[in-house]
This record gives structure tokens, C-alpha cells and sequence, in this order.
């Protein structure tokens, strides 16, 4: 019982200044109409100097980073059911898969290509294939540890959170240009952008019922998060354990949270549970994220993200095109 005391004694100083900080950041976003994450990251690293080893806060907010945002992926199982499936019809979804399946590809391949780590490459491509922030936030909790593992959650999200603002306004306009009807509309851009509030953003400015099909798109795309962390973490145990830089250990088992947001999304599917629940429920999980990401942005190093350079931000830029071009062209002969 003193162990736990003292544990929670360590965490909240972190705990209290990140969830300070979300707050701040989520006032931000409403206030100015701007994205949350982006504010979060960057009043978390504005920060930073409070996560310095030895510190009263350092310990809360490793534990925000982690244990917090495990709990946020958890409740974002209450956003998805297995109905919207059913209700998108089989071929649309098949074809979402396909694209977040060829995007993730397109990731590893361009990470290579730019003698990045492969990890960085699938880290991107299924942050930019499924649901932005909140996909590389979930898919970095099973990549192996690494060096610059902060750094590269970091760009990621950085970089998705940019993509999806400008898509917001730029795809309704392109939507339009090629004379869309609602439904299509619809489709493109809950297929297509990056995170679900700029998804519904963009859905609900065209009108009501292509803010309705953008927002059952999206949801499909969310529902595939946990399939792809999954086949990962099979991918992971395959092939890293065989290099002499991995030990057993590191390779990550089936997590907690994968297995809580599943049973989130089951429940979510065949019991009918009152709106408040799962309405405050995704406030909590977006509360959550936002707050993680600020002790993201507070563990993270300003020099290293600089060292980097451009080629994230071109790995994410040609990724969100071509997933943009998949669903234009099935739209196309649909």
C-alpha cells in the first residue's frame, strides 16, 4: 500500500501540469477554431524544461505519455460499432482497407527509400491510413522502443495534424469542382482525411447528409485501427527478433489496451447504451489524447526534431495524396 502511495505521490506534479496544459489547449482550439492537437504539442514543448531527469514532474509525465494515452485508445472503441460496416456496404469498405493496406506499404517503401527507419514508414502511413493523430498515438505504443521513438511520434503527428487542417479546406472545394453528389462527397472525405473532427468539419460544410456519410466513412476507417495494429505486431515478432539490435523482450506482446478497446467496440455493437455514456465517453478519450500529447510535446527535443528535416513531411504529403487519388479513383467508377 506505501508503494502505491508513494507512486502516486511521484505522478501527480507531471499528471496535474499535463492536464493543465491540455486544458489550455483545448481552450485554444475552441477559442481560435484551430486544432487541438497542434496546440497541445506546441504548449507542451513550450514546456519542456519541466521533463528533466530527477524531476518532481518527470515521472507524471511519462506516465501521461503511456498509461493515459492507453486509456484514451481504450474509450475510442465506444465511437465505432460493427454496424457501420454493414450500413457502408461491403464494397466501400473493401476498398478502404485496400487503401489503408497500400498507404501503409507506401510508408515502409518511402522510409527506405529515404534511408529512414521502416518503423517511421509504417508509424506515418497508417497515422495518415486511419485516423491521424489518434492512429499514431496507438501505433507507437507497439513499435519497438528506440533512440528517437518521442521524436517520431511527434513529426508524425505534427505532420498529420497540418495535412488534415489543409484537407479540410481544400477537399469540400474539390468535392465540389467535380461535381460530387452528397453521397460521394460524403465518402471522399471521410476517406481521405486524416482526423475525425476535420472530417466532420469538412462533411458538415458541404451539407447535413455528406457530414452524416463522412462521419460513418471515418468511423469504418477507426473500426480498422486495431486490425492493423495487430498484423503489426505479428509483423514485429516475425522480423525484429531475428536482428542482433532486438531482444526478446523488447518485441511487444498483445497489449491491454488493444483487448480494452476491442471489447469497448463489441460492447458499443450489441448493447444499446444510452447516448451520454458513449457521448461522454469520447469526450473523455479526446480529453485524454489531448492530454498525452501535451507530455509528448513537454519529453520531446526541439535540436532532434530539427535534425530531421523536410523528408517527414514529404513522406506525409505523398502519402495523403495517394490515398486521396485511391478514393477519388474508386469514386470514379463507382
Amino acid at each position: 500500500m506505501n508503494d502505491i502511495a508513494v507512486r502516486c505521490k511521484n505522478i501527480w506534479p507531471g499528471l496535474g501540469i499535463a492536464i493543465i496544459t491540455g486544458m489550455a489547449a483545448l481552450f485554444l482550439s475552441e477559442h481560435y477554431n484551430a486544432p487541438v492537437m497542434l496546440f497541445a504539442l506546441l504548449l507542451g514543448m513550450a514546456v519542456s524544461f519541466l521533463y528533466q531527469k530527477d524531476t518532481p514532474c518527470s515521472c507524471g509525465i511519462d506516465f501521461t505519455a503511456s498509461t493515459l494515452l492507453r486509456a484514451g485508445v481504450v474509450l475510442l472503441g465506444l465511437r465505432v460499432a460493427l454496424g457501420d460496416l454493414i450500413v457502408l456496404g461491403w464494397q466501400t469498405a473493401l476498398m478502404l482497407a485496400g487503401a489503408i493496406f497500400t498507404t501503409i506499404v507506401l510508408g515502409v517503401f518511402l522510409a527506405k527509400t529515404f534511408g529512414l527507419q521502416k518503423r517511421f514508414g509504417a508509424l506515418t502511413g497508417g497515422s495518415v491510413a486511419i485516423c491521424g493523430a489518434s492512429a499514431a498515438l496507438a501505433i507507437s505504443t507497439i513499435l519497438p522502443k528506440g533512440e528517437n521513438h518521442e521524436r517520431d511520434t511527434l513529426l508524425t503527428v505534427i505532420g498529420v495534424t497540418a495535412m488534415s487542417t489543409i484537407a479540410m479546406i481544400v477537399y469540400p472545394i474539390i468535392a465540389a469542382q467535380m461535381g460530387m453528389d452528397d453521397i460521394k462527397a460524403g465518402i471522399f472525405l471521410g476517406g481521405t482525411i486524416h482526423d475525425v473532427a476535420q472530417v466532420v468539419g469538412a462533411g458538415y460544410s458541404v451539407s447535413e447528409e455528406a457530414g452524416d456519410m463522412a462521419t460513418l466513412t471515418k468511423l469504418v476507417r477507426v473500426a480498422m485501427l486495431m486490425p492493423v495494429v495487430l498484423i503489426m505486431m505479428l509483423i514485429i515478432k516475425r522480423f525484429y527478433t531475428t536482428k542482433q539490435n532486438m531482444k526478446e523482450g523488447d518485441v511487444p506482446k498483445v497489449p491491454l489496451f488493444l483487448v480494452g478497446f476491442i471489447a469497448m467496440m463489441l460492447l458499443n455493437s450489441f448493447v444499446t447504451l444510452p447516448e451520454y455514456i458513449v457521448g461522454t465517453g469520447s469526450q473523455v478519450s479526446r480529453f485524454f489524447l489531448v492530454v498525452s500529447i501535451t507530455a509528448i510535446g513537454m519529453k520531446s527535443n526541439l535540436g532532434k526534431l530539427a535534425e530531421v528535416g523536410a523528408l517527414p513531411i514529404m513522406m506525409i504529403l505523398t502519402e495523403t495524396i495517394w490515398i486521396a487519388l485511391l478514393i477519388l479513383g474508386y469514386l470514379y467508377f463507382l
